[in-house]
């Protein structure tokens, strides 16, 4: 095998797994076990015949036509389907058909399968990884912190449950689909944020970033008329323009407001606008209300439009909370709504909002408040004050890059960590 192949086949893993994963499975009825058994096989098989015959043109198409003769290969082993399908067994050689409109359904049958309502939420996003992403269940337990025996048995409990409680493998009726696309969006959202919560050293998991963005631009493609797709696309793309910024030379976290936001991707910036704007003018064009991604999409383009964080229209930013909050009621957006606040009108304000917060069980062990409070206090100049703030989100965070940094600060108050 060479390097070429190779390249090649990590290519097509990471652009065509789920596409040929839905493909068979759709083939299989749904049983999505088998499904990835054959999909594994088929890009197996790739590794050795490519090295051999040469890289396909079309090398989703040739994986797609393997792994389904993989799986026609096991069917028939079982049943009579030669003698009862004869138009469904094809050569390896054969080119996939370009079905648009079939690809489209497959996707989305995956995806909504990996996150129906039925499996806890922990399952979703496990089965989203493996099964759509491709990610392996090593990397998955890795992204999460947990031993991968505990991950692998999350995973293989999922796909028993799928297959226990006989979770449909099909798209929503219109009825369902505003409900359960809420649950697709939120577990596309929970890949990417926990790939902006630092791990050890790793200030950003790339693997997960990527994954999610992925994610979100293949749903943006298959429903360009949903909003909240195209808004949460634009969030992803939004907030990820800044990734470059967010450590320094020597790997420690920025935070926006220190940020050099000359490093800022203003091509992802431009192309997460061009999506909200897309997505508002749907809305506007439904005679609807804005969905709390594209609203939190709305937040992250403000502060991207801002030429300095002083400059940040924080008036506006304010005004778009108390709509987040609206339609989406959330202690963190309050956490957030108030740090608004405090650059809009004034720390003493956002400070009496976050203390308004203190105390609530949903907020125990979520360090970003107390470490929110010991900003607007260092800020009044209450150091002290500050600094016990700051020792309060250091109890809360296990993580050293998140450490490092509430350690800085507690040292600026002139405490001792």
């Amino acid at each position: 095998m060479t390097d070429a192949v190779a390249r090649a086949v990590e290519q097509a893993h990471r652009s065509e797994w789920g596409l040929v994963l839905a493909a068979v499975a759709r083939l299989l009825d749904g049983d999505l076990a088998t499904a990835e058994e054959c999909t594994q096989e088929a890009f197996e098989a790739a590794l050795r015949t490519w090295g051999e015959r040469g890289i396909p043109t079309r090398p989703g198409a040739w994986l797609t036509t393997t792994a389904r003769n993989r799986a026609l290969d096991r069917v028939r082993r079982e049943t009579a389907m030669r003698a009862r399908f004869p138009d469904l067994v094809r050569d390896e050689a054969e080119v996939a058909p370009e079905e648009d409109d079939v690809i489209v359904d497959d996707r989305l049958r995956l995806v909504f399968t990996c996150c129906h309502p039925a499996l806890a939420p922990e399952a979703r996003i496990a089965l989203t990884l493996r099964l759509i992403c491709g990610l392996t269940t090593g990397e998955i337990a890795r992204a999460f912190l947990v031993p991968e025996p505990t991950m692998a048995a999350r995973i293989t409990r999922s796909k028993k449950k799928v297959a226990a409680a006989g979770i449909p493998y099909r798209v929503p009726s219109e009825n369902d689909l505003p409900e359960r696309l809420d649950g697709v969006l939120t577990v596309i959202h929970l890949v990417f944020t926990a790939g902006y919560a630092s791990a050890g050293e790793r200030l950003v998991r790339d693997e997960l970033v990527d994954r999610a963005l992925d994610l979100a631009r293949v749903l943006g493609v298959l429903m360009p008329e949903e909003p909240e797709a195209l808004g949460l696309l634009a969030l992803l793309e939004l907030t990820d323009a800044r990734r470059a910024a967010r450590v320094d030379a020597v790997g420690r976290l920025v935070v926006l407001e220190d940020q050099d936001r000359g490093a800022w991707d203003r091509t992802t910036i431009e192309r997460g606008e061009e999506l909200l704007a897309r997505a508002f003018g749907l809305v506007v064009r439904g005679d609807a209300e804005p969905g709390r991604f594209l609203l939190q999409a709305a937040i992250a383009g403000a502060h991207d439009e801002a030429p300095s964080w002083a400059a940040t229209d924080w008036p506006g930013i304010v005004l778009l909370y108390d709509r987040l909050r609206a339609v989406w009621p959330n202690p963190v957006v309050d956490v957030n709504r108030a740090v608004a606040v405090a650059f809009a009108v004034g720390p003493d304000e956002g400070l009496a909002l976050l203390d308004a917060l203190d105390g609530r069980d949903d907020l125990r062990t979520w360090h970003y408040l107390p470490a929110a409070r010991a900003d607007l206090l260092r800020r009044l100049g209450r150091r002290t004050e500050a600094a016990a703030a700051y020792s309060a989100a250091l109890a809360l965070v296990s993580d050293g890059a998140e450490r490092a940094f509430l350690r800085r600060r507690l040292a600026e108050v002139g405490a001792t960590p």
